[in-house]
């Protein structure tokens, strides 16, 4: 059954969720982030649905970037990256393989195109 199989990190779900919100925080910052290929993936769909969000600028999305995000990456998303991603369909980010972490995981690099 395909709808059980779910990619996990961390432990504990709360966790995992904390995670996501404080990586897409700083990737929205900062336009790139280096991380695990697990990770990557994961904050690839979380950061396209927020970006998605911030492209039209009405007061119920606003609401749910702010409870979701930092301030001011949720600033960021509705005056910087909204209006500059306003005429594209999908496809905000961009995966890079970097070789590998010293204990033999995958290390990507995640981008803004």
């Amino acid at each position: 059954m395909r709808h059980r199989k779910k990619t996990k990190i961390g432990p504990k779900r709360d966790q995992a969720r904390r995670l996501m919100r404080t990586m897409a925080s700083s990737f929205l910052l900062y336009e790139h982030v280096e991380t695990t290929a697990k990770k990557g993936k994961l904050l690839k769909s979380v950061v396209e649905k927020l970006i998605s969000k911030g492209r039209t600028a009405d007061l119920h999305k606003k609401r749910q970037l702010f409870s979701l995000l930092q301030v001011n990456a949720a600033r960021k998303v509705f005056e910087v990256l909204g209006p500059k991603y306003k005429d594209r369909k999908g496809g905000y980010t961009r995966l890079y393989n970097l070789g590998k972490y010293k204990d033999g995981t995958a290390k990507v690099r995640l981008e803004l195109v």
